[in-house]
């Protein structure tokens, strides 16, 4: 009897011990071992927070050597991960349209300058973005800031592109406080948005950086952070024209040159944003598992108050000055906080990057041009990159001197482009302003007297070459030195030209005037009335053959 007893015993605490560990009634399966997930591990579908300045030079930031203040920025990059061989475009579409494709601007035909406000142009409909791929997997995709990847369409539309709310400009740049934009004289209007309408009820006469910014806080505190979210913030600053609060300017008195004056106050109104963003991340429970991550879209423009040095060149060229960019990753989830990657990153590679990190699938007949660097990143492996197609652009402005001899028979060097093979980097045709704008060009001598480092190339070169790595600065040519290389980068550019699609760069459309669409900027080209038309015409040619065959009978 005792021993029946004692088996009773055994069998009923082992099926109550089985039925605590599956939960009681109600409660959600927990951990079948009863353990707690580690501290700092990684937990599945991180919010994704990319913040995009505009403009901001490679030297404009606390880190890099600037007398500008950028306390949160210096915080975040040093908590984070510093990304000190990152490349975007030299100009805003071509990094935009990059980052939200995965594409080089050959893979999408824009490939030459950006989207002017009356072109009928945009993304092309038939690309996949980051946030149509973010959404298949549960995330919430939200836009606050500057589109400018086309608008003449409805189809263009941020919202029609894979955000599920949109708040800010679909143009290149406009007035920070009215929010106007003259394309040329007469041709202005309104370019405020919340989604899919001008957004005049929030046209209060405030401060662009600090608007979006309280968007951003709207957003996240109605958000339940249980649920992924992506959030792209492509603030307008630090892009001209240069505008900011009076408060931002007390540090920068002592800046003579007003232009570095005025974009000091706009950076320094920029980080305190970021700031706010960073702390309502926290506030409302979505930064223990976020990724944060900052980049600028492009380099600086002296004549504007940027600086690149001692980088050589600027915004809208492909020396080194137009194409380095600030940039870091900022999240709990790294693995190896506070270091320095030196890795070669590009801004396509962001795409594959997130969506792998969202737990999301890329389609095989997608042709990406990014690669998956997280574990570079975060890790400190190597890249998988070796090399970066920074653009070739056949209608740009060719070289007079350029031709196909001096190319080595491979390659017309009159084409402007620019690539880089692990530490080679060659450039073609005309690569834009050429100069070293030193700290003390912004001196109050004023833009005439700026002293540059000006260097006198011998007549008619449309070939360079340099070892990046040894020679970050680009001072020293190698091209004569090294014709080999010159030859196999030639190859490979003729490889990537076999990839390339047609440029799409469409005349301005007078339909585009904003006077024509109620004083605001925004979509103009209708498919219903083409459609109509089309009809039309097809039906008067159906009536003609009618008519055709009862005189013929």
């Amino acid at each position: 009897v005792l021993a029946g007893l004692s088996l009773l015993s055994l069998l009923t605490c082992g099926y109550l011990a089985w039925g605590s560990r599956r939960g009681g009634a109600g409660e959600a399966p927990g951990n079948l071992l009863g353990e707690e997930p580690a501290a700092g591990g990684p937990r599945s579908q991180p919010h994704i927070i990319f913040i995009l300045a505009d403009d901001q030079g490679f030297r404009d930031v606390g880190y890099h050597g600037s007398e500008i203040r950028t306390p949160t920025l210096d915080k975040l990059a040093a908590e984070g991960v510093k990304l000190e061989n990152y490349y975007v475009q030299p100009m805003c579409t071509p990094s935009r349209s990059q980052l939200i494709t995965g594409k080089y601007q050959i893979h999408t035909g824009l490939q030459h300058s950006i989207i002017r406000p009356t072109q009928p142009n945009c993304l092309p409909l038939d690309n996949v973005t980051l946030p149509q791929k973010l959404k298949e997997v549960g995330y919430s995709t939200h836009m606050v800031g500057k589109w400018h990847l086309g608008f003449y369409r409805r189809e263009c539309m941020p919202t029609q592109r894979g955000f599920d709310s949109f708040f800010g400009s679909l143009l290149g740049s406009g007035d920070y406080y009215t929010h106007f934009k003259c394309d040329s004289p007469g041709i202005c209007g309104y370019d405020l948005y919340e989604n899919d309408n001008a957004a005049w009820d929030h046209d209060n006469g405030i401060y662009s950086t600090q608007m979006y910014t309280q968007k951003v806080q709207q957003i996240l505190a109605s958000h339940n952070p249980k649920k992924p979210i992506f959030l792209y913030i492509a603030y307008q600053a630090v892009h001209s024209p240069l505008q900011a609060p009076g408060r931002y300017f007390e540090h920068y008195r002592s800046i003579n040159n007003i232009n570095r004056r005025r974009y000091a106050a706009m950076l320094a109104c920029l980080d305190e944003a970021i700031n706010n963003v960073t702390l309502a991340l926290r506030k409302y429970g979505y930064y223990e598992n976020s990724i944060i991550i900052y980049s600028s879209d492009n380099g600086g423009q002296p004549m504007a108050g940027g600086s690149n040095w001692p980088l050589r060149g600027s915004k809208g060229t492909y020396w080194e000055g137009g194409i380095r960019a600030v940039g870091f990753v900022h999240s709990p989830l790294l693995k190896n906080k506070g270091s320095v990657c030196k890795e070669l990153v590009h801004i396509t590679d962001w795409f594959p990057t997130l969506i792998t990190l969202a737990e999301g699938q890329i389609d095989e007949d997608i042709q990406l041009d990014g690669y998956d660097v997280w574990e570079t990143i975060s890790e400190g492996r190597r890249s998988p990159r070796v090399d970066i197609l920074h653009n070739i652009d056949p209608i740009y402005t060719k070289a007079k001197n350029g031709s196909w001899a001096a190319g080595y028979g491979i390659w017309n060097t009159a084409i402007q482009s620019a690539i880089r093979v692990n530490h080679w980097k060659l450039l073609t045709g005309n690569p834009g302003y050429s100069d070293w704008v030193p700290p003390q060009a912004f001196s109050n001598a004023g833009p005439n007297r700026w002293h540059n480092e000006r260097v006198s190339w011998s007549a008619g070169k449309t070939v360079w070459l340099f070892n990046i790595t040894a020679d970050p600065y680009e001072r020293v040519d190698l091209s004569a030195r090294h014709p080999e290389v010159v030859k196999q980068l030639l190859r490979r550019l003729s490889q990537f030209n076999k990839t390339a699609v047609p440029v799409r760069y469409p005349p301005k459309d007078p339909r585009s005037n904003p006077k024509l669409n109620g004083g605001v900027w925004g979509p103009w080209f209708k498919e219903d009335e083409k459609k109509k038309k089309s009809d039309k015409s097809k039906g008067a040619n159906k009536q003609k053959k009618i008519k055709n065959k009862k005189k013929a009978n």
